[in-house]
């Protein structure tokens, strides 16, 4: 297991219109979390953290002592667990809650959670009396490298993922890596795909620490995983600081995305955990980019080495004309074109929106073909 380091800490500012704000990363944070909260909560605001069971049993404890410590008047709500909860109705019958209790226009809510809590506690924050506050404090690898920085909330539809949502950045994001000392391999793994991502996207080097990674080596290095983690934060805190609300750049954010929310739709938010899709996401999008001569052969090889190689992934069953049909409702999705974060060396990529139908098919199909080859695949 990682052993938790004490003395580092990183701060990364993110800047955007609406809000400034910083991501501190820190090992064993969690304990110190009521301290990092003061200068960013008024006096006598009620806090409400927002979690789910399995977060509240493990980790419950320490940052209520650590808020208690600070002074914070809080209460605790329970979300259900998974992407199949992450519905307008978990929204309503949390804000429920919220009223019952009393919370107003200064109440400060605090997503602890995965990214499925990071982004309903954060809808509900900018919805709930027009909206309050949120802090984010994320506990999977995949939340704290990627979904708890940006501002971006959401929830689903039947016809597709975060359909529903708004752009509301929170007042501070607090990032302990020693939380992931507990998180399941499978977890982590979906983290690092993430990762992967964002080396693909625009960092060469965290690209090339993560080709061929042993991940349970990995995940057992603290220092390598807080750099991994700050690496990948300061890449997304760098784009959205430039494009808040998705005009184009961040766009490029979503590299793996456009294909991995439609594998998550056909499956009904059950089969993949979210890095999983993404991942065959990235391999497909690599592999329009090569067949539409965007990137050499060699560089395309070498993104889909690098996903495969961190691990089992679940198996493709959805036939391609399926997919095809429910990317026409992915929000990316304008006026018919669907738009494409391709790769076109490993550290640059670009938006197209001119991709064939019969070439998506066709990557879809490739797939199909490597899932139903792989062995040792997660079903």
């Amino acid at each position: 297991m990682m052993k938790c380091l004490h003395k580092m800490i990183q701060r990364v500012n993110i800047t955007t219109a609406s809000r400034a704000y910083q991501a501190v990363i820190e090992g064993d944070l969690l304990r110190r979390a009521g301290a990092h909260l003061r200068p960013h909560v008024e006096p006598g605001a009620q806090l409400f953290v927002v979690t789910v069971p399995a977060v509240e049993r493990r980790w419950g404890k320490i940052l209520m002592a650590s808020l208690s410590s600070a002074g914070f008047r809080t209460h605790t709500l329970t979300l259900p667990e998974g992407e199949r909860h992450k519905r307008l109705l978990t929204v309503e019958k949390t804000a429920e809650k919220l009223s019952r209790l009393g919370a107003d226009r200064n109440a400060v809510l605090l997503a602890f959670g995965g990214g499925v809590v990071g982004d309903v506690v954060g809808f509900l924050a900018s919805v709930y009396m027009r909206g309050i506050s949120v802090v984010q404090i994320p506990t999977t690898l995949q939340a704290q490298l990627d979904a708890s920085i940006g501002g971006k909330t959401g929830v689903n539809l039947s016809t597709g993922k975060n359909l529903l949502g708004t752009f509301h950045q929170p007042r501070v994001v607090l990032i302990d890596p020693h939380l992931l000392t507990t998180l399941p391999e499978r977890q982590f793994r979906s983290g690092l795909y993430e990762a992967v991502k964002c080396g693909v996207i625009g960092n060469p080097r965290l690209f090339r620490r993560l080709e061929g990674v042993e991940v349970s080596r990995w995940r057992a290095d603290a220092k390598a995983v807080t750099w991994a983690v700050t690496e990948a934060v300061k890449l997304k805190a760098a784009v959205v600081s430039r494009d808040e609300k998705e005009g184009d750049l961040r766009r490029v954010l979503n590299f793996g995305h456009t294909l991995g929310h439609a594998l998550e739709a056909e499956s009904k938010y059950v089969r993949f955990l979210h890095g999983e899709a993404v991942a065959w996401g990235m391999i497909g999008a690599t592999r329009i980019a090569a067949m539409t001569g965007r990137i050499e052969q060699k560089s395309a090889e070498r993104v889909a080495d690098a996903v495969r190689a961190l691990g089992p992934l679940p198996k493709i069953a959805a036939r391609s004309k399926t997919i095809l049909r429910l990317l026409q409702a992915d929000k990316k999705t304008v006026q018919g074109r669907v738009h494409w974060v391709l790769p076109t060396a490993i550290g640059k990529v670009e938006i197209v929106r001119d991709v064939p139908d019969t070439v998506v098919l066709e990557a879809v199909d490739h797939l199909r073909r490597v899932s139903a080859l792989s062995q040792g695949m997660v079903h």
